[in-house]
């Protein structure tokens, strides 16, 4: 079994976004990596962290592509690290789940997040793991954009720091337990 496991948080690239629902992604592999005390480089299609924890390699992938071009990166660096598709695992939004919910899944549709539509295009699969991360959906009909691309309220900001340590929890449980171990642990309904 490969002991390398590439981490990908979805997001867009730009100070427009840092606070953005759509970015929490970014914001849990940024977490991640302050706890860890390890840095973003530059790299091909992305900004990049290593984390070396008891023998495992955690590349952690923050694609600079957008959000929409996401698989490109995905896929160059599993083929460039030679990481198995069972060791991917995908951060995202969850317009479906309540605020901080969160729930691993093993395969699934896109869910007309444009992110993971792209990344099952260009690994030709919906049988990859994804962490989805959940936003809610308290906006009213038509300001779906809006409220994705909107800033966290003051209640949300107030509980996220935990989330997010949870939600990092995992990415290590992942890599350490395995994906059934680790989806019996956290998943919450």
């Amino acid at each position: 079994m490969s002991k390398k496991f590439l981490i990908v948080g979805l997001g867009n690239i730009g100070a427009d976004y840092v606070r953005t629902r759509h970015n929490i992604g970014f914001k849990v592999l940024n977490h991640l990596a302050k706890q860890n005390d390890v840095e973003f480089d530059t790299r091909k299609l992305g900004a990049l962290a290593i984390h070396k924890f008891k023998g495992r390699t955690f590349l952690l992938l923050k694609p600079s592509t957008f959000m929409n071009l996401s698989g490109k990166a995905v896929k160059y660096w599993l083929e460039k690290e030679k990481i198995p598709l069972e060791n991917l695992l995908v951060i995202t939004d969850d317009l479906n789940l309540p605020f901080g919910t969160l729930r691993l899944k093993t395969k699934g549709t896109n869910g007309g997040h444009n992110g993971l539509k792209d990344i099952q295009d260009k690994l030709n699969t919906t049988q990859y793991n994804r962490l989805r991360f959940g936003i809610s959906d308290e906006f009213t009909k038509g300001r779906q954009v809006d409220y994705v691309l909107g800033e966290w309220t003051d209640e949300e900001s107030s509980k996220l720091d935990e989330r997010l340590e949870r939600a990092s929890e995992l990415v290590v449980s992942f890599g350490m337990s395995g994906v059934n171990n680790t989806m019996n642990q956290f998943n919450e309904t």
